[in-house]
């Protein structure tokens, strides 16, 4: 089910002003983005004592919601851009809607667990955790996560950090920096709940490397102001490490996880 609400973000005043990083490369970010663990999932559940009402916050192309919907009720999936929401899969328990995380839309004191993947560090934490506490109910359970630089080999490793560190570093926006630093700069406050480490991993060939990094908010940003692909650039050097394009790699990113108990 689709259901249309509102936009916004980057805070002037009171005023929430969103910056759309995104949507014009939707269909590539649903193709590329790497799948978090099953083990994930399965520690979230756990956590939680009712399964009626999920809120999946940020939610793109619905990866996430289309796994807590296998053990809820009913998920709200909202997200700011329409063009990541009609990518999402249709299940009849997850509900979509165009909506700022900081401005939801949804019923006071109607969720059980609220998740946020890949998309906090770009929110308005004061707002965001005002709206979390407004829509959670008792021994609600709140779930933040997200990955940075993915993990190869030695030598591939060398190429795409020197190509995020020295060529696209500064066509990031400055909320990519919560990344770096591996969520320990955001404001988390609620009750810790301790947390096992996860990491995801896929098995890519050259295509597909090059496929993800063209998703990059900094390499679309790049390409718009100077009319240059930057991964265009640097994909005969990867391939000259790579060796057969066609040859499958494992690629690796760890998850922050950050995991609280909201009342």
């Amino acid at each position: 089910m689709f259901h249309q609400t509102r936009l916004g973000r980057e805070t002037r005043g009171n005023r929430v002003i969103w910056k759309d990083n995104f949507s014009t490369q939707a269909d590539s970010y649903a193709k590329y983005r790497p799948h978090y663990p099953v083990a994930l999932y399965d520690f979230l559940r756990q956590q939680v004592k009712y399964h009626d009402v999920s809120w999946d916050c940020g939610t793109g192309n619905g990866q996430v919601a289309t796994e807590l919907a296998k053990f809820f009720k009913q998920v709200w999936a909202t997200d700011a851009s329409y063009a990541q929401l009609i990518h999402a899969p249709n299940l009849p328990n997850v509900n979509y809607s165009v909506a700022l995380a900081e401005n939801s839309g949804l019923a006071t004191q109607s969720i059980d667990l609220i998740t946020v993947a890949q998309a906090v560090h770009w929110f308005d934490f004061d707002s965001f955790y005002r709206e979390v506490h407004r829509v959670a109910r008792q021994e609600a359970i709140i779930a933040l996560w997200g990955y940075g630089l993915l993990k190869i080999s030695n030598s591939l490793d060398e190429i795409i950090g020197d190509f995020y560190y020295h060529v696209v570093d500064q066509y990031w926006d400055a909320e990519r920096k919560h990344l770096d630093h591996a969520y320990q700069t955001i404001s988390f406050p609620f009750k810790i709940v301790p947390a096992p480490t996860f990491t995801m991993s896929v098995e890519w060939n050259l295509a597909d490397l090059l496929g993800y990094l063209a998703t990059w908010s900094s390499v679309q940003k790049m390409l718009k102001i100077h009319q240059v692909d930057p991964v265009a650039v640097l994909a005969p050097t990867l391939a000259n490490v790579w060796g057969d394009p066609t040859l499958q790699r494992q690629v690796v990113w760890d998850i922050y996880l950050k995991v609280g108990e909201v009342n």
